[in-house]
């Protein structure tokens, strides 16, 4: 049962008991420290006894407490925020972050990636959600070095129409991170049918997508926080970007110079 534990209460309360229900309460007061509990401590909370505890987790779908705990810690694995205890040291947050980024940028599928984007004839980026800014900030650094760079779907479009002109030699990167949209594996599925080579962005948990792309790379965003962390992602394009520039030499610090030259010309930016 993938339903949420917020839902399965709510979906069942009127049929509680009172117990039940001062117990539900409990839970739902505590969700973010349920870890820290053990059932008969949780039960001693709600002032109800350790049977009605136990009979609430089985009216919910959950065989005992120990399920509870693991379904909170796959919520908070998929991306749900969660209250985290205090706030981390900085020395912590940082060899956490300093890990993340050392996983992906040792992905030994990069430079093969940098030599595909080089050399395509078109470059489409795509990320929806927490994979948004990712993919926008990618695509501003690569137009930078080179032509023919897009972002799509266009606010109020759909990706139909930018797939439709894809095929081979063109390289689609897609930033998929978790809480990905529905109908993800699908838009994967059609973007490897036009010929394009597809690159794979994405956390651990894309490991079931990556078969279906030509290059996978993984990028680490679990956080000492209680939000995701897009540090090492940000990091990930703006080494990509750069390799990407420096492979095209000359034509690349020309682009980049006539468009520095346009920034002046229109007073664009300071």
């Amino acid at each position: 049962m993938s339903e949420r534990i917020e839902s399965r209460i709510a979906a069942r309360y009127d049929t509680l008991s009172p117990q039940e229900r001062r117990a539900a309460e409990t839970l739902l007061e505590n969700l973010d420290d349920l870890g820290t509990y053990r059932s008969a401590e949780l039960a001693d909370l709600a002032g109800v006894s350790k049977a009605t505890m136990s009979r609430l987790f089985r009216s919910l779908g959950f065989t005992g407490f120990d399920e509870v705990r693991d379904h909170l810690r796959g919520l908070r694995t998929s991306g749900v925020p969660g209250r985290v205890d205090g706030v981390p040291t900085t020395a912590a947050h940082l060899a956490h972050e300093q890990d993340s980024l050392r996983q992906a940028l040792e992905s030994p599928a990069l430079p093969e990636v940098v030599a595909a984007v080089a050399g395509a004839r078109r470059v489409l980026v795509v990320g929806w959600r927490n994979s948004h800014p990712v993919a926008l900030h990618l695509r501003q650094q690569l137009a930078h070095a080179r032509p023919d760079v897009r972002l799509g779907p266009v606010p109020g479009q759909v990706l139909g129409e930018e797939l439709a002109d894809l095929e081979a030699g063109d390289v689609l990167l897609l930033v998929g991170f978790r809480r990905r949209p529905a109908g993800f594996a699908a838009t994967l599925a059609a973007a490897t049918a036009t010929g394009a080579t597809v690159v794979l962005i994405a956390d651990e948990t894309a490991r079931g997508h990556a078969a279906a792309a030509a290059y996978w790379l993984e990028c680490p965003v679990s956080s000492t926080l209680a939000f995701d962390s897009h540090a090492a992602a940000m990091s990930l394009v703006s080494v990509l970007a750069d390799a990407v520039l420096s492979a095209l030499g000359r034509s690349a610090r020309d682009r980049v110079a006539a468009i520095s030259a346009t920034y002046a010309h229109l007073a664009e930016v300071e």
